[in-house]
């Protein structure tokens, strides 16, 4: 019976990669359903499980456990009545719109530009992050067509970056929710994690027309995925800014620490 195991491979990976791959998935969903950013943890876990099929591979499988996952916790949101569904049906669109404009974008060009422009981006989020001591728990007072025009912007703009990069969208979008649409940190949470399941859906349709896609090994660790999703987006309701905030500002530094070592190392990432 060993043998059989030992033996057992999935789209040609080895029993014993996949449940590693699942452990890495696992805590990026689960980090994910925080505050975004799981893409830190799950891309790489896929460009070390996958060995040496290119990287595309990965992204698109990435995006079939993620996808698949984000449902879970994006439920989660929607019971406790965290998402404003007149809000962000619109952005819904924008961003399937924008992450298939995305990852086409990604399947013909290079993204050095966009790792360097993050290097720069990236640092100021963490600043602004680190000097608001409070996440609201309120949403603050803004105009709401000024609001629907921020969301919409934002679904748009970090769908199609969704599609094309990927890591931290989540990370991005929570932080123009809160600073940008004046959203309370759980709602804000809320839409994130609606606009993020729509850009997923849209990369992974156009990454599995491209062939792009390993189906087994990303359904296997979506069962990771979904566990991590829900745990992850339980604790974000209960502990609102308190749990938020700190693991924004680790995603933050995650995320250049990932880019500028994919910038240093480009043989290590594929």
């Amino acid at each position: 019976m060993f043998s059989v195991f030992s033996n057992f491979t999935l789209d040609g990976i080895s029993l014993g990669m996949l449940l590693l791959i699942c452990v890495g998935i696992f805590l990026g969903a689960f980090m994910d359903a925080i505050a975004g950013g799981g893409g830190i943890i799950t891309v790489p876990t896929y460009l070390i499980g996958l060995g040496d099929l290119p990287v595309y591979y990965a992204l698109g499988t990435n995006k079939l456990s993620s996808g698949v996952g984000t449902i879970f916790s994006t439920a989660r949101y929607i019971r406790q009545g965290y998402v404003d569904w007149g809000l962000f049906a619109p952005a819904v669109a924008l961003a399937l719109v924008g992450s298939a404009g995305g990852t086409w974008l990604q399947h013909h060009t290079p993204d050095t530009i966009l790792k360097y422009l993050l290097l720069v981006i990236l640092p100021i989020m963490a600043i602004i992050t680190l000097r608001t001591r409070q996440w609201p728990d309120e949403p603050g007072e803004l105009n709401p067509t000024v609001r629907r025009i921020v969301v919409m912007a934002a679904a748009l703009v970090l769908g199609a970056y969704d599609g094309y990069y990927g890591p931290g969208t989540g990370t991005l979008l929570m932080i123009t929710l809160v600073r940008l649409a004046r959203l309370d940190t759980r709602h804000a949470a809320g839409g994130v994690k609606i606009i993020n399941l729509a850009s997923n859906w849209g990369s992974l349709f156009t990454a599995l027309q491209a062939g792009y896609l390993l189906i087994g090994v990303g359904l296997v660790s979506a069962v990771a995925s979904i566990l991590g999703h829900y745990l992850g987006a339980g604790l974000a309701i209960k502990n609102g800014s308190k749990i938020v905030r700190p693991t924004v500002i680790i995603v933050l530094i995650l995320l250049t620490v990932k880019v500028g070592s994919e910038l240093l190392f480009p043989q290590f990432w594929g």
